[in-house]
């Protein structure tokens, strides 16, 4: 039985539940900068206080303590809520940290009191968010995640990027505690979708991670190591050490998979240092994992050494999850040492502490466990109701690892107890789950991951090849007798031409491929013009309207979406290719800036299930002008009963976008006075998919009919769109 892969759950631990305090050593030299420079005794003093007891309250509680109370003697002669509601929550958190989470929760609910009386929806959101924290370390993961959805619906109601991809990542971390795996991978992507606005970049790393751990544990390590190589390359931009760490870590699981145990350690270990001692959930994480590595290569010895330091620091911060992990596998270890009662001990306590938190994925484990004791005990009977267990939650959350290993052990209990039809059946489902786990394409295409991820590594060795290649043949050319020396010269001289003729004829195609970027960028930025001029001016001048009836929190909400579209479309400018999920938002964000007045527009976009908005790259701008050209042209003469409806599919290869209207149609509108500027962005249009098709070797082209070809009212324009799939 393989229990290596089941440690890995707590390393990610960490990162989901402290994105907040990646980089936070900067913040607090900051805020402690910004607090000797402002020396009154105000409001700003108060919450720079609070901020720094906040930040330091995982790191430092004793100089937390002395923040708040330097807070607290301010606000006694302060009348400021928002700041003594702060101060209280803070407090709460240290308190329950102090008393393992079993105190502090009256003082929670003292400050989202207050926060509600004073109508502060931030510090709601806040203080829903602590309470899903406090029942996320108690175990009590359902409450939790109602607590989060809670603070989630007020982050949203207040437009707060941040808070709302926080809140979606610790929601997600539950459900994967709870062995909710389908309702993880939505809520994460869902995160993804709600990026495009938050400053810190790095939490993406996290995010990235997570969905890496859910297709681990489904055995689905191709899409798993994608997701690790994207959280590590993140994480390496930004400099970020906790998140690097954390990477290495997770990166580590796929060199247990393919048994290379030595890398598994030599990369655990690199991911400890970069860890340190300030995040030691990771850090006995990462001692669990390096344990079990060595328990792999029977060095019992080191893998106790290391298991057991593991197991004091998640017993120091009652973390009930992690203590259960490190005893199944120091039971493992028992098993290899023959010290069956031990290891049988060791089961029944993490089975409790498994049952105690909900963690269905522990108590799998330790069912297979007790039931491997009892079958080597010869004990059958009892062994197969164990294992059964085991099987079922195996089965119900789609375990591939866990039902592999029952399958197995069925088939040998069976055998034993003459049910040689159950364990022939049993044996077979082991082989066919086996043959899914560690098929060949599956690590081919791990070994071809990892190539890209080390290719810029080689481009310096294969430099250093050639010049010694280059050397040899210098060396040699001198050895030669002087009877060959012009057989060498004319062999020398027609590789100098061939050469020269290489480099003329490279030279030509990178200057046509150099013009042909050129043209799309032109045409990009034309495209962009087009929207840019008419839109900003139509919407500064609902903004000035609504300013003027004195319409604060619609203006406020308009200037809001306004800002965050101006922003996508400046930051998509840039870039030759963008996420499908950041060219929708900045489609949904238009259509609802169109609508924000008047509700002018009854609109869809709709994504087909098949397509993962994350996993595909697009050019941008390529929807935007038609889903303008039905607005601004498509209802001439008409009021009421205008919709518009965005349709994205993917088949064969093809991801086509259709858009419909209602509208006059095509053919009407080819009749208009606007018939020059249509015919021209749409040739301009047709023109640049034909060279991004060449470019994306891949067909790309657009068709615009009248709908009363199939008796109906109004224009579809159908696009094929070149696409890059990342993975």
């Amino acid at each position: 039985m393989k229990i290596i892969k089941t440690s890995f759950l707590f390393t990610m631990l960490f990162l989901s539940f402290s994105t907040f305090v990646l980089g936070q050593n900067k913040k607090i030299d900051s805020l402690k900068i910004e607090l000797q420079n402002h020396k009154e005794a105000d409001t700003i003093r108060v919450n720079l206080l609070n901020e720094l007891a906040f930040s330091l309250k995982k790191i430092d509680t004793i100089l937390a303590e002395v923040y708040l109370e330097k807070s607290a003697k301010i606000l006694e002669v302060l009348n400021y809520p928002k700041g003594k509601a702060k101060n209280i929550l803070i407090n709460g958190i240290i308190i329950a940290s102090k008393t393992k989470y079993e105190k502090g929760f009256p003082l929670y609910e003292e400050s989202l009191q207050l926060n509600k009386d004073i109508g502060f929806d931030k510090g709601i959101s806040e203080c829903y968010k602590e309470m899903g924290h406090l029942h996320y370390y108690r175990g009590k993961q359902q409450q939790a995640i109602s607590y989060y959805k809670m603070a989630l619906t007020i982050s949203k109601q207040i437009d707060d990027n941040e808070e709302i991809f926080d809140i979606l990542s610790n929601i997600g971390w539950s459900y994967i505690l709870l062995g909710k795996y389908n309702e993880a991978e939505a809520i994460y992507k869902e995160a993804l979708l709600n990026s495009e606005g938050i400053k810190n970049k790095t939490v993406l790393s996290g995010c990235y991670s997570d969905l890496g751990i859910i297709y681990s544990y489904q055995g689905n390590y191709t899409m798993s190591l994608g997701y690790y190589n994207k959280s590590l390359l993140i994480a390496q931009k930004y400099q970020d050490s906790a998140a690097i760490g954390n990477a290495l870590a997770n990166m580590a699981t796929i060199y247990t998979n393919l048994k290379d145990y030595d890398k598994t350690i030599e990369t655990l270990k690199e991911s400890t240092n970069f860890l340190k001692k300030n995040y030691k959930n990771a850090t006995a994480s990462n001692y669990n994992n390096i344990g079990l590595a060595y328990s792999s290569q029977k060095k019992y010895k080191n893998a106790l050494k290391y298991l057991n330091d593991a197991r004091k620091i998640y017993i120091e911060r009652s973390d009930k999850t992690g203590e259960a992990t490190t005893l199944i596998n120091i039971a493992e270890v028992c098993i290899g040492l023959k010290d069956y009662d031990t290891a049988y001990t060791y089961f029944e306590q993490a089975k409790k502490l498994g049952l105690s938190v909900a963690n269905q994925r522990v108590v799998c484990y330790s069912y297979l466990g007790l039931a491997k004791i009892l079958a080597i005990q010869k004990q059958y009977n009892n062994a197969l109701n164990q294992v059964l267990k085991s099987k079922e939650i195996a089965d119900n959350l789609k375990l591939v690892n866990l039902q592999r290993d029952g399958s197995q052990l069925l088939s040998e209990v069976y055998n034993h107890i003459g049910n040689y039809k159950k364990a022939f059946s049993s044996h077979k489902e082991f082989k066919i789950l086996n043959d899914s786990l560690f098929n060949k394409e599956n690590i081919e295409k791990i070994t071809q991951l990892e190539y890209e991820y080390k290719y810029k590594r080689q481009i310096d060795s294969a430099s250093i090849r050639e010049l010694k290649l280059t050397e040899q043949v210098t060396a040699t050319s001198r050895d030669l007798e002087k009877s060959k020396q012009n057989y060498l010269w004319a062999i020398i001289g027609f590789l100098f031409i061939s050469m020269l003729l290489g480099s003329v004829i490279f030279f030509q195609k990178f200057r046509t491929v150099k013009a042909q970027n050129q043209t799309i960028a032109t045409e990009q930025k034309l495209l962009r013009s087009q929207m840019t001029p008419h839109f900003i001016f139509n919407s500064l001048s609902v903004l000035q309207g609504m300013i003027l009836n004195k319409e604060s929190k619609k203006s406020i909400s308009y200037l809001s979406k306004f800002s965050k579209l101006l922003r996508i479309t400046l930051e998509n400018s840039r870039d030759k290719t963008v996420l499908l999920s950041e060219e929708l938002i900045a489609i949904r964000n238009y259509l609802e800036l169109q609508n924000l007045e008047s509700n002018a527009y009854q609109f869809s976009l709709v994504v087909e299930e098949n397509i993962d908005v994350s996993m595909f790259e697009i050019p941008p701008m390529l929807i935007q002008p038609f889903v303008e050209n039905a607005v601004e042209h498509g209802f001439v003469g008409r009021d009421d009963n205008r919709t518009i409806d965005i349709h994205l599919t993917y088949t064969n290869k093809r991801l086509i976008c259709t858009i419909e209207d209602d509208g006059i149609g095509y053919e009407s509108q080819m009749n208009t006075k606007t018939k020059h500027k249509k015919s021209l962005s749409t040739a301009i249009t047709a023109e640049r998919l034909k060279i991004l098709s060449k470019d994306f070797n891949m067909k790309g082209y657009v068709t615009i009919e009248d709908r009363k070809h199939y008796k109906l009212q109004g224009t579809i324009v159908t696009l094929v769109i070149p696409h890059i799939l990342v993975s």
